[in-house]
């Protein structure tokens, strides 16, 4: 066995030598010189300018005072002999009621309660919650405030767009369901 082992000795010295032999130092790199000269020698290539961004101009959307063409147009017709103002804006820096962020087509009157000659209303939005409302009150998307409470029905005033910038009143009711 020492045969083998001599010979794998001598099959890794002969390897050894040849990964040495392949890290010696060789001092001839003319071919590599002489390609970085050619290189060095070209004119060098003209820099495009950097491109002029043009800045962003915002846009301002103009219409959303406009009547939304999704809705009937502004017929007003008060039979109650109320005198609805057509030089009326909304108060855009009071604190926005919970009700507010429902239309009116989403919301309905489920109940009434009278505390002493004064009537409150339940009406229920969207996800099926049911809210206490009385004079005063806000609900719907509109601006609209509650005039008035019955047995049967709540009335209020929506301030909405009139369609040439500025606003009107337009009554609406929930009648209990």
């Amino acid at each position: 066995m020492s045969a083998t082992r001599q010979s794998v000795r001598m099959l890794c010295l002969t390897a050894l030598s040849l990964l040495l032999a392949a890290c010696s130092r060789v001092e001839n790199f003319s071919d590599l010189q002489a390609f970085v000269d050619e290189v060095n020698s070209r004119p060098g290539a003209e820099v495009e300018p950097v491109p002029q961004f043009v800045p962003y101009e915002g846009f301002i959307y103009s219409a959303a005072s406009m009547r939304s063409p999704f809705e009937v147009p502004l017929i007003i017709d008060d039979d109650s002999g109320m005198v609805l103002s057509q030089d009326v804006q909304p108060d855009f820096e009071r604190e926005r009621e919970e009700l507010e962020n429902h239309s009116i087509s989403e919301l309905s009157m489920v109940g009434m309660m009278a505390t002493g000659g004064v009537y409150t209303a339940l009406v229920e939005d969207a996800f099926g919650v049911v809210h206490k409302v009385g004079l005063g009150s806000y609900l719907g998307r509109n601006h609209g405030r509650i005039q008035s409470i019955s047995n049967t029905q709540l009335s209020l005033i929506e301030i909405v767009p009139s369609g040439n910038g500025g606003w009107v009143e337009r009554p609406q009711t929930l009648t209990l369901q």
